[in-house]
């Protein structure tokens, strides 16, 4: 590529962009199917410094970057100015590189790690924790259960034993400011342990893993395993269904629990799900559904063609791991118990 002028050299241009800035705004106006063939090719420590220019570039006129490349000239115009945000370039970054890889840069880029790890720590199974916690010092314990979200707080108190649950909560009422050097060794700690090596401490979580495992499968294995285990471990076997969620278990959910779920699934997907369900279970998943697209799903499911049973399987899989997703990040609670409100639309 021929040289590039430095924005704000010339006349009429009112910014400096460094060519690190050049890159940035490159990538962002090229799209992500574009920017993705070219950074494979950068470092992590080149992807940072990008990622670190975008989040902080602002606006950047159409004059600037027909100074970038001349040969792109023709494809922007006043209206073809752009923003770079930390948005923006998650949203180019998200599927080329690993969600924690994407999550640690923009934390790292935007000053705000500490935002990031605490709300992770939030997806990190609350036996898993439980365990973590139980060999730290009560007062570390107290400081961690005291900055998670509460939700996710509550879940990882039932799995404590109950003398040292009382010793946290005690703690945490008494609490004193901690000064910004012990939360960020405490964070990086985290980070390390939790987040960056999780895999080594699943093992004191057996019984979530094999959840997840039975999760995956038709519910005639499932009931199949199930009973397998209970010849041998009845204990274990209450302990999986307690953690099991199935595309049956979505009319056990809370009704607000059921909107906000199906708000995130394509109808498409929700009318495969629907394929072969009795009349009752509709019924109660159609009730969380807006007029308009209660009445659009009826029309797909009362017209549609017959359609493979792989094909109502992976869509109703792809439903109940997105309740799950939804649930680690707090979205919505799997186990909440009734709900006596009514929703209003």
């Amino acid at each position: 590529m021929a040289s590039v002028p430095i924005a704000g050299t010339a006349p009429g241009l009112p910014r400096h962009l460094s060519p690190v800035d050049e890159v940035a705004a490159l990538l962002l106006a090229m799209g992500k199917p574009a920017a993705g063939r070219l950074l494979k090719y950068f470092d992590s420590d080149e992807i940072r410094r990008i990622t670190r220019s975008a989040t902080q570039l602002g606006a950047v006129s159409a004059s600037q970057l027909d100074h970038i490349v001349e040969s792109f000239s023709i494809e922007f115009s006043a209206e073809g100015s752009l923003v770079g945000t930390a948005q923006e370039v998650e949203k180019l970054l998200t599927g080329l590189l690993p969600a924690d890889q994407v999550a640690e840069i923009l934390a790292d880029v935007r000053g705000d790690a500490t935002r990031s790890v605490w709300e992770r720590m939030s997806g990190v199974s609350e036996s898993v924790l439980a365990s973590y916690l139980v060999k730290e010092h009560p007062q570390t314990a107290a400081l961690i259960l005291s900055r998670i979200k509460p939700a996710s707080a509550a879940k990882v108190m039932a799995h404590l034993p109950q003398p040292l649950r009382n010793t946290l909560m005690r703690r945490m009422l008494s609490f004193k400011p901690v000064v910004d050097e012990v939360i960020q060794i405490v964070e990086r700690t985290l980070h390390d342990d939790l987040l960056v090596n999780g895999a080594r401490n699943s093992g004191a979580d057996t019984h979530a893993k094999m959840a997840d495992i039975i999760n995956k499968m038709e519910r005639t294995q499932i009931d199949d395993v199930l009973s397998s285990l209970a010849e041998s471990r009845p204990k274990s076997v209450e302990i999986l269904k307690g953690l099991l969620f199935t595309f049956d278990d979505i009319v056990k959910l809370a009704p607000r629990a059921r909107t906000t779920l199906f708000d995130a699934v394509p109808n498409d997907r929700l009318v495969m799900a629907l394929k072969g369900t009795d009349a009752e279970f509709r019924a109660v998943i159609l009730s969380a559904l807006s007029a308009r697209v209660r009445r659009m799903v009826e029309h797909e499911l009362n017209g549609g063609e017959p359609v493979a049973q792989k094909d109502v399987a992976e869509a109703r899989r792809s439903i109940t791991d997105l309740a799950m997703e939804m649930a680690g990040r707090g979205d919505i609670e799997i186990n909440a118990g009734e709900e006596t409100e009514a929703l209003v639309r």
